[in-house]
This record gives C-alpha cells, structure tokens and sequence, in this order.
C-alpha cells in the first residue's frame, strides 16, 4: 500500500511510505530556493512520485497534518500566508504596523481546531491533489502532535518508550506525552498553545532582531557570550513554572510578547539570550525528569522543533533518569508529512516500526546524468576520481575546504555527508576562509563536525547512544580541543555527527583524514550559502560552486574543479 504525506505549512514538504518502508522524504524550500517554503508541496510530491516511478492513480491513501484556525484560514487565503512569509522572513521594508501583525499573530495562538476547519482544510488540500493527477485515493487528516510524535516512536527503533513532542503550537497544543509499547501508541497528556515556551523562544528570537521560526538556533549560539549567573537571578526565571508534566506560562502569548520587550530594552542582547536559553533548560528539564518519573521508562525519544536546540537536549541526554534517547532528525514541522504518512499507516494498517538506519531519503542523480552535464559545463575541469576519499582528505589536510556532493539527499535540516562542505576540524585560517567567502554566517554561530563513530567516546564526554544525526551537544573532553578548533564553540561544546557504516563513501573519507592528521573528524556545514536551502541538483552544486568561486568539488564519481576559481 502507497501513503503519500503532505504538509502545506512552515517548511512544506511530502513523504511517501509504501508498507513499511520509508521510500521518499524531502522539502519544498529545495526545489523552490525559498528557506522553509509554505507553498503546498508539488515539486517534493512529484518527486517521489518521480524518484519511485509510480503512478498519482497507485497511491490509496494521503495524509496531511493541522487543521487549526490560522493554517486553515491560510489555505483558505494564500496570498496571505506569502505576506506574512516575506514578512517573517524580513523580504520586505518594515511595515509601519510591524507591532499590530505581531500581536494578531500572538492574539490567535491559542485557537485550535474550530467547526468547519477539517471540511475546509481537506477539500482545498484535495483541490490541489486532483490538479496533480490524483483521483482514487482517500484524504486522511492528522493531528499535529500525533504526526510528531509518530516520526520519533516509529523510527527510534525502541520497543518501548515515552514519547515526547515539544514546539511552537500546532492544532491548539504545544506539546504532549505518549508511550509506545508493543506497537501501540497512546497519548496521555497534552499542553496547550497557550503555555508555549516555543512560542516563548520565538518571540526572544524576533525581539534581538532576528527572524522567528528561522533564527532561533542563533540565540542559542549567541547565549553563550553572556556573562552567566545563577538561575535565580534571571529576570525572566517566572514566566513558566513545571507543575508535575505541565508546562504552565504566567502570561497570556500577548502579554508575554510586551513583557519580554520591556525586559529586553534595557540589557545586551546577549545576555537577554543567555536569560531564555537558561529558562528553557531549566523547564525542559524538570518537566522531562517528572515525565520519565511518572511514567517509569528511562527510553525517550522526542520530536518538534524544541528539540532543535541542542544545549536544552544535552541538559536533558545528562539525567541520570535518561537511559536512552532518539530525537527525530527532522524534529521540526518539516518532518510532519511523514509523520502524518506514518500515522494513517500505523491506524490503517498497524505499521509502527520502520528502519531507520540514515536520513538519505530524497533526490539522487546518477554518474552518467552529472557527466552529461559536466560535459556541458564551462569554467570548469573535471575526472572520475575512484580515490576520492583520499584526494578529499589529502586537500583537507592542505587547509582547503571542499564541496561533496554525494548519493541521496539528507532529510532534514542537517547536512549528514552527502550534501556537505567540508574543511579542515582542527584548522581555524580554513574555517575563516569558508565562512568569508561561502557560509557568511554571523561570528557567534559555531560550525559542527563529523566524526568516525569510533572517535567520539576519546573526544567528547558521553556515555549514552551515539548519534548519527546532529541532535545533541557534547562536552569536548579536556585536552581533546585542538585537534577540533574549528569546531568548538566558545562554551567548550560541539553538535557532531557520529558517522558508522550508514554511509561508507563518507566514512572511507574520514578514515582517511585519521591517517593523516591522527584525528577522524572534519568541520561539516552544509551545502549552501547563507540564506539559502541546501542544494538539491547537480545543477544546484555547479551554480554554488562558480558563484562562491570554490575551487575542489567531489561530484558523484567526479573530482570538479573550478578554472576562476
């Protein structure tokens, strides 16, 4: 059986599942070149059709997730939902009622799901599939946490465990506990909007001047220049409180938006940062401790975009209440789509587990397709490299940064080695040059590595369950930290992606750069400039690479190098 998910919100996107297997998983901001796209999913929805070879008329089932108010209303008015895009996303001169859009956005936040809103939501969502050729199918609509959770307890690989969900809002909540055992999932407990702390992040996020539902991992990396001080000193330490597993706000989203602007007014925005990141540690992880104590299982796995901030995600992987963890690589509502596949799969079909053994889900080109069109290239030369591992490395350790482009698409926000550049861990000149003249990224943000699995344990401070996927932050092991300069934050920590045999073109480079250098890490940042979606195309890498004017690229079977570099 073929289960198609859409999702026509923040960072659209389409998944498709067929039986138990995840065939296709990708994002719409890829094919449209606009970061986090809204638009409803017809490239990524034709992609999989395209990647599978199958057929509208093969698929008997579509799931999308949301069917609150607001997401209803901007089905119902897109042009709309474009404005407060551009909007968000500052692709517009300042609107003179700047504030009044912010308090509508924050006055509505704790609508749910009202009558007429599934009716409305599944005939525009059908509209749209019929427009694409879809006609024998059955349209299914998916709670937003339900679609959440389902990606974290079906793919984590745990028999049993608590799930957790944690994000701005969706369908009225913000968050809810579920436990998985024996295939069955059962939700237990829910928060509402109202006591969002991702609404919270959010608003800190857009008052330092930054853009919200975009930026927020940029506070977090900011916090950490603020002189600390103890949590009792935190002005902003009352705005939420931990009442067993309830998350509870002193103010309503409105009055939280005001208060926090007060605040803010008068204080670095660094150390208004290093106030919100504290707080939201201190509530994740009493409400995750009272959780797992709650309910006696030590195995959690957690999906929503909270879980994107991984200093809040160690504070929690540190409780000795944790035995195992697993966070949903594609935590965020880009992941929805599959979650909302997964659940119709799982109450249809009684589907609840599926291999998950990478994230390397969407497009890939063939060697013959890239030669075509390196063929056909100018400025640049290129051969089949079959040592591109070791040519990689060999450039690596001459402090150049290199593109590699290889094999399927990672689902996601992170770059997991196929859609990557690279450079050298332990060589800070190298990571200023791709910063200046690629990344352009702010001089707060760190950059992440990649590491063979077998190297973590001598280099970072952990004792649970690796990771594959760039969810977690480390502690980097003192004395470990020159080999891993350019890869370590200011607070001695580093986001790595833990890399075994789930990608062996990947891991054959790395074993490499350890014979020459002594250390099986690079610094990993992924593949586009800043601002941008990470490339999706052959086309995509050579446009990037002769706008950048980067010399070395592994394309395919390919080494690539470009003539004005």
């Amino acid at each position: 059986m073929y289960i198609l998910g859409v999702w026509d919100g923040h960072d659209a996107g389409a998944a498709l599942l067929e039986d138990d297997r995840i065939l296709f998983a990708s994002n719409e901001e890829r094919y449209t070149k606009r970061k986090l796209e809204i638009k409803f999913p017809y490239n990524s929805i034709a992609a999989a059709l395209s990647y599978t070879g199958i057929k509208p008329n093969d698929v008997e089932a579509v799931a999308f997730p949301t069917l609150e108010f607001t997401k209803t209303l901007s089905r119902i008015l897109p042009y709309q939902q474009e404005v407060y895009y551009r909007f968000r996303r500052r692709k517009m001169l300042k609107p003179r009622l700047e504030g009044l859009m912010h308090y509508a956005k924050y006055g509505m936040t704790s609508i749910g799901v009202l009558p007429l809103c599934a009716t409305v939501s599944k005939a525009i969502v059908a509209k749209h599939l019929r427009s694409m050729g879809f006609a024998n199918f059955k349209l299914y609509a998916v709670d937003h946490h339900e679609s959440h959770a389902a990606t974290a307890a079906f793919t984590s690989g745990f028999g049993r465990s608590l799930v957790v969900t944690l994000d701005g809002l969706g369908d009225g909540l913000c968050g809810s506990i579920s436990t998985f055992s024996k295939g069955e999932l059962v939700r237990k407990e829910t928060i509402p909007a109202r006591d969002s702390l991702g609404i919270f992040y959010e608003q800190v996020t857009n008052i330092v001047g930054m853009r919200e539902l975009e930026d927020e991992l940029k506070v977090m990396a900011m916090a950490c220049y603020s002189y600390p001080f103890k949590f009792e000193d935190n002005k902003l330490k009352d705005f939420f409180r931990v009442e067993g597993t309830h998350i509870k706000a002193k103010y309503t989203p409105l009055k939280q938006y005001e208060m926090l602007g007060r605040i803010a007014w008068g204080m670095p925005r660094e150390q208004f940062a290093y106030m919100a990141q504290q707080l939201s540690e201190h509530v994740m992880t009493e409400f995750m401790r009272n959780a797992m104590e709650k309910y006696g299982i030590g195995d959690v796995t957690m999906a929503g975009g909270l879980f994107a901030n991984v200093k809040a995600n160690m504070q929690v992987r540190e409780m000795d209440q944790l035995k195992r963890w697993f966070v949903f690589p594609h935590m965020g509502d880009g992941g929805i789509a599959l979650g909302a596949a997964m659940h119709i799969n799982y109450t249809l079909n009684g589907v609840s587990s599926y291999r998950f053994g990478n994230a390397y889900l969407g497009d890939e080109y063939s060697d013959s397709y890239i030669e075509k069109l390196l063929k056909k290239e100018k400025g640049v030369n290129f051969e089949e490299d079959a040592s591109k591992a070791s040519h990689a490395a060999e450039l690596l350790d001459k402090d150049n940064y290199v593109f590699w482009y290889q094999g399927r698409m990672e689902y996601g926000p992170r770059a997991l080695g196929n859609r990557s550049i690279l450079a050298n861990a332990a060589s800070e000149t190298a990571k200023d040059r791709l910063n200046m003249y690629v990344k352009q990224r702010e001089w707060y943000q760190p950059f992440a590595p990649s590491m063979l699995d077998t190297e973590a344990r001598g280099l970072l401070e952990y004792s649970k369950n690796a990771d594959r996927f760039m969810t977690m932050a480390y502690r980097v092991r003192d004395g470990k930290t020159d080999g891993m300069r350019s890869v370590v934050h200011v607070d001695n920590t580093t986001r790595p992606q833990m890399v075994d045999g789930e990608n062996r073109s990947y891991r054959a480079m790395l074993e490499k750069v350890k014979r020459s250098t002594g250390n099986g890490v690079v610094l990993n940042t992924s593949f586009n400039i800043h601002g941008m979606p990470i490339v999706m195309s052959p086309e995509d890498a050579l446009a990037t690479m002769k706008k950048t004017r980067t010399r070395h690229m592994f394309l395919g079977g390919f080494y690539v190098e470009n003539k004005g570099a």
